[in-house]
């Protein structure tokens, strides 16, 4: 470790506490978020420029040392071996003789299979035997009985920086349970391949939920590492209570560096173009048109049989596949429109929202009241049938956008 390095781990470090406790100063008392690097290791031969954190083993590893370990996991849980090969963190942590005790799943299942909203039960792991918890079925936050054998609970998942993807919430409930039973969380980082968005409308108390934890908007682009150290300082564990949270960051990373996903995040989010647009797409999840579920171009087509074919000429009808046994519309012809050729999108389009509401004949059941929960309030429903623009729903956005920003600037790990 250079000299150099450590000056600036220092730095970054000072830095880091100061914008806290200035931020917060009067929340107290405060539990830091220890911030751990280390790059001693080299991984030639392995793309891309930087690994998750997953692969910075010789700063997480000694954390683990003769303590029992529970792992918050799921497919996207890996550590790159090189030539883009991977072997799971468990497989890892077993074969590196750590006391591994059992896994806790989100979501979709530890193997990431589930549909989306499906009840995830507990079970073993067929591959290594382990006990799976599940943190979607019964109980989302892990209960006092399945933490007793526990000393350490490492969380690495792979998010897409979306506010109501379910795996922020599942952190919530890890650190809250955490904080309750006197448990170290540590957060091994990833990037967010969506971290160039902070948009959205920002969620109203009210309209809280498992898709819609916190006061935020539609897309953060924050890392869960960052993510993380915003839950904890800006109080919003329950009960005034704080996690004694570890953070370990990325090798080499920058904010404006692509990654490509090595390993869909859940099984309707098969590629970068349908992570790239999830943010603007899933918001049909709360309408009676099909966001592409039951289909292979998920969250990159939408559509419904009551939109005019003579303009939305993509024709698609969703059919029962893994991920989605029952999609909207199953069996229904689909006429709507295919962006799986679209342009990235730097920030939320509802161009594709609002001309569908307007095109669509029967305004009164566009809308679900999902739709609220995935908006996180009334206001951009009511705006689209009122007959707003784009720019001027956007416009209305801006005040909340600037004081998230205020505080997301606090909780920033990387340039």
């Amino acid at each position: 470790m250079t000299l150099d390095f450590f000056k600036n781990t220092v730095f970054l470090w000072l830095f880091i506490c100061f914008s806290c406790v200035n931020h917060a100063k009067d929340k107290s008392p405060k539990i830091e978020p220890t911030i751990t690097d280390d790059k001693s290791i080299n991984y030639s031969g392995i793309d891309p420029e930087f690994l998750p954190a997953a692969n910075n083993i010789e700063s997480w590893k000694p954390l683990l040392q003769n303590k029992r370990i529970g792992l918050v996991a799921n497919q996207t849980t890996i550590v790159a071996k090189g030539n883009g090969d991977y072997l799971h963190l468990a497989d890892f942590m077993l074969d590196n003789h750590l006391n591994l005790v059992k896994v806790f799943a989100p979501e979709h299942g530890f193997r990431g299979s589930a549909d989306a909203g499906e009840e995830v039960k507990d079970g073993v792991d067929t591959q290594t035997g382990l006990p799976i918890v599940s943190l979607y079925g019964t109980n989302k936050k892990p209960t006092k009985e399945q933490l007793e054998d526990i000393d350490i609970l490492v969380f690495d998942i792979q998010d897409v920086g979306a506010r109501f993807y379910t795996y922020i919430s599942t952190l919530h409930y890890v650190m809250q349970a955490a904080a309750e039973n006197n448990k170290k969380v540590v957060v091994l980082d990833r990037p967010n391949p969506n971290i160039k968005m902070v948009d959205g409308p920002i969620l109203e108390k009210e309209h809280t939920s498992f898709i819609g934890m916190h006061e935020i908007p539609t897309v953060h682009g924050m890392t869960l590492a960052e993510y993380a150290s915003m839950i904890n300082r800006e109080g919003w564990l329950e009960n005034n209570l704080f996690c004694d949270l570890e953070v370990v960051i990325m090798e080499d990373y920058q904010r404006d560096m692509e990654y490509i996903l090595p390993i869909k995040p859940s099984p309707n989010l098969p590629n970068q173009q349908a992570i790239n647009l999830y943010p603007s797409i899933c918001f049909f999840e709360g309408t009676s048109l099909s966001e592409g579920r039951g289909t292979d171009l998920q969250f990159q087509i939408f559509g419904s049989p009551k939109l005019p074919k003579e303009k939305y000429t993509f024709t698609f009808t969703p059919k029962a596949n893994e991920g989605s046994q029952n999609p909207k519309l199953k069996d229904q012809l689909c006429y709507g429109l295919n962006l799986s050729d679209t342009s990235v999108q730097h920030q939320i389009n509802l161009h594709w929202l609002i001309d569908a509401y307007q095109d669509y004949p029967e305004k009164d059941k566009f809308f679900t009241d999902f739709f609220t929960l995935l908006a996180g309030t009334k206001t951009l429903q009511q705006q689209i049938e009122a007959g707003w623009n784009e720019e001027q729903i956007r416009n209305s956005w801006q005040d909340g956008l600037e004081e998230f920003k205020k505080i997301r600037k606090h909780y920033l790990l990387y340039d």
